[in-house]
């Protein structure tokens, strides 16, 4: 497994570009950025050499398709998502993921049938890529009300919505915070396949009710709750050999330096990995 960051949890970074040097640096080797807007700043060659100067590669790219609101809105993002995915592949990025709010007000089964057209058209763009799609289910107990209809928020439903979306290219992405707050064990990611795992996300929670955790209240993996010893293991016993990307959502900007954030997280992943038994 890949140990990456993402920018979330990493203080004031001043741009993609100091993320890269920072991540590097820090012991890193994957970073989630936007890889059309680093080509357009650096171009494809500043850009690929930027990464392989770091000893970096690109984790995710982000979906950058509006497939929650109107078709009209939709539509127009479709020649942007195809740039993007033609930026990602030539920086040798495979992934692009997107989250599934757990609540919804619109109507759910319209909403279900519209998002699947929707989200099927975007595997296939990406597919001819060659880039794949990851869903993230989304946990929280605040967030399946904070919208007028429940929705999606567990592994096993994403799971049949990715079969309903057919193409295959789309896969979960999972991250320990959601796997946490939905009562999940390594048991059930036991149970999943390698390849039905496009992307991880990493964190971990305060100890409280699980009905209490909220989603933009995470720690540095190793300073809470969540069983990320259990939680790779489960990844390491199915052969899972991707990216494992750090996501720390804050309520508040944090106060250190970028540096000390990075070492701090840098000592988080060393803690859970090592206790998982995982060397890299």
């Amino acid at each position: 497994m890949l140990r990456g960051l993402t920018l979330n949890g990493l203080g004031a970074v001043e741009n993609e570009e100091r993320f890269i040097e920072l991540a590097g640096a820090g012991g890193f080797r994957a970073v989630d950025v936007d890889a059309r807007g680093l080509i357009e700043r650096l171009g494809t060659d500043g850009a690929l050499n930027k990464l392989q100067q770091h000893g970096v590669v690109i984790g995710a790219i982000g979906l950058s398709v509006e497939w929650r609101a109107g078709e009209d809105e939709f539509r127009a993002g479709l020649t942007g998502l195809t740039e993007a995915a033609a930026a990602a592949q030539s920086l040798g990025c495979t992934r692009c993921c997107t989250y599934i709010l757990p609540s919804t007000d619109a109507k759910p089964a319209h909403f279900l049938a519209l998002a699947t057209r929707r989200l099927r058209v975007c595997a296939q763009i990406l597919g001819a890529f060659g880039i794949r799609m990851g869903l993230e289910f989304v946990g929280p107990h605040h967030l399946r009300t904070a919208w007028k209809y429940p929705f999606i928020w567990t592994m096993e439903e994403t799971l049949d919505w990715i079969d309903a979306i057919g193409e295959p290219n789309v896969g979960l992405l999972l991250d320990a915070y959601h796997w946490h707050t939905n009562g999940l064990a390594s048991d059930d990611i036991k149970r999943l396949q390698a390849q039905q795992i496009v992307h991880v996300h990493i964190n971990d929670a305060p100890n409280l009710p699980l009905e209490a955790v909220r989603d933009n209240d995470r720690l540095y993996p190793g300073e809470g709750v969540i069983d990320l010893e259990g939680f790779l293991r489960g990844l390491q016993h199915i052969g899972y050999d991707g990216i494992v990307s750090q996501e720390v959502l804050t309520p508040d900007m944090p106060k250190d330096k970028p540096e000390q954030l990075i070492r701090r997280s840098k000592a988080g992943f060393d803690r859970v990995f090592a206790a998982a038994g995982i060397s890299k």
